[in-house]
């Protein structure tokens, strides 16, 4: 167990899940055995199986423990987020999902999951190629565990956020049952390929749309569509422009709290100085965990200036840093963002990552389940001012990444999106699991999509339920809110 992991791992109240003992045999026709065989420990239609349960307020419980080691004063505004609609409270609740779902039967299938695999957590980014790709976006809480938490995780998203959008239940019910379709004929169609043809498969957005299009009757996904063309115009320079100024011959970030702090602004901190000092240690440290052709891409960039700056839903109160560097000069800058890597929720119920540091466990995680990594994707530690180690993981902050707009989906691109992210997470697990015993598991009907239809619609009602207890508390000043 590493340090990280010993420092902040709470032990579960419920049984931990066996991951550890599934051995893939040798030979196709064995692990095909093996994969029909696990039926008996995890039937097919026991996917379907989800009790609603009213009034839980132990489930928040989970939530203001995993604030607990976040930025205090940063837990009003996170709450604030999860606040606004049931999907956006599931982005923000793996960990209590994944405490359910540690309740139910598992196959003992391991893969690298993704940990929080839900529907907005895959998006469109360049390839070193240039090529825009689609794949999972999000690896904060990827470990070792059971390949169908992620799918039930996606499925579920898929089902509320088709709920949010005001689809029709028909509607909803087919697009959760074309991603799970999608997955269980992806990981089949993987299961069958030469491993390195496996490997290198991705997404290719552009070709993927054509194809969508040309099968769906020649209807234009526009939401998908718009969201590509604004992922090429996401770079580093266009990043720059909107967070940074130029003052005294530098480029410095803008103020913009609580969203963006500049580092000279922290009044949290008693000594700058001594903060910017850690932050060069924190530099210097990720430089050594990229490969030389990376390092001395990096070695080209000079630094410029830092900031503390918010991300996401489920993740704000976690530290994240933002950096601006330039090569050239002021007009060639690249910037440079430095997230905080805590223990998986995984490793409650999974056991705890092999890796030295948190930052590792979700760098390497993510080479190992995405098609095309950032070239400068690295980790490091830094040594914040209570004298406690901190993990981060680094990456650019633009890289033509773009995310879709899954508040305004109408029921093609619904199923569309649904299909895409189910397609990449099949291939994630064929790259680091038993795509052979998973895909003879499933089997050819639609048993299983049937299940986790059900399973979708079941825990999508407990969201329903966990936000009202949740919305409640707030309303009474039991949790802070911005």
């Amino acid at each position: 167990m590493s340090e990280a992991a010993q420092d902040h791992l709470t032990p579960s109240a419920n049984p931990p899940v066996d991951v550890t003992s599934w051995k893939r045999a040798d030979s196709p026709r064995e692990r095909s055995r093996a994969g029909i065989a696990a039926r008996a420990k995890a039937p097919l239609e026991s996917h379907a199986v989800w009790q609603v349960r009213s009034g839980r307020r132990e489930a928040i419980a989970l939530l203001e423990e995993q604030s607990a080691i976040r930025v205090p004063d940063l837990i009003p505004l996170r709450y604030k987020r999860m606040s606004a609609s049931p999907f956006t409270f599931y982005r923000g609740t793996v960990l209590i999902m994944t405490n359910d779902l540690a309740t139910t039967p598992v196959t003992g299938i391991p893969v690298q999951c993704v940990g929080d695999a839900h529907i907005g957590n895959f998006g469109i980014f360049r390839s070193p190629s240039a090529r825009l790709v689609f794949d999972i976006n999000d690896f904060d809480e990827t470990a070792t565990g059971p390949w169908e938490w992620d799918l039930k995780r996606l499925a579920v998203s898929v089902e509320i956020c088709g709920r949010a959008n005001k689809l029709k239940e028909k509607d909803i019910r087919n697009a959760v049952l074309q991603c799970t379709r999608e997955y269980r004929e992806r990981i089949k169609w993987f299961s069958e390929m030469d491993y390195l043809d496996a490997w290198y498969e991705h997404l290719d957005v552009e070709e993927t749309l054509d194809r969508f299009e040309t099968t769906g009757g020649g209807k234009r996904n526009g939401t998908l569509r718009q969201a590509a063309m604004k992922a090429l115009l996401k770079d580093n320079d266009a990043a720059a422009a909107k967070l940074c100024r130029l003052k005294d011959g530098k480029l410095r970030f803008k103020s913009n709290p609580p969203e963006l702090v500049p580092i000279n602004e922290l009044d949290s901190y008693a000594d700058l100085d001594a903060l910017q000092a850690r932050l060069d240690t924190l530099f210097e440290n990720y430089r050594h965990s990229l490969y030389e052709d990376r390092r001395w891409v990096f070695d080209h960039f000079r630094y410029q200036d830092a900031a503390r700056k918010v991300v996401g839903v489920g993740s704000v109160g976690q530290r994240a840093w933002a950096s601006v560097w330039i090569a050239r000069d002021i007009d060639d800058p690249m910037m440079i963002q430095m997230k905080e890597a805590t223990h998986s929720v995984l490793e409650h119920y999974c056991g705890a990552s092999p890796y030295a540091t948190h930052g590792e466990r979700v760098v390497q995680g993510q080479k190992l389940i995405q098609s095309t990594a950032d070239v400068l994707l690295g980790w490091t530690s830094f040594l914040a001012e209570d004298g406690k180690k901190r993990d981060y993981y680094v990456r650019q902050l633009w890289n033509g990444k773009g995310s879709i707009d899954i508040d305004n989906l109408n029921a093609t691109a619904l199923s569309d999106l649904a299909r895409m992210c189910a397609w990449c997470l099949a291939h994630a697990h064929a790259r680091t699991g038993d795509s052979i015993a998973i895909a003879n598991y499933l089997g050819g009907s639609d048993e299983f999509d049937q299940a986790i239809a059900s399973f979708a619609v079941s825990y999508a009602e407990q969201n329903d339920e966990d936000y009202a207890v949740f919305k409640k508390m707030i309303k009474k000043g039991q949790l802070p809110c911005a």
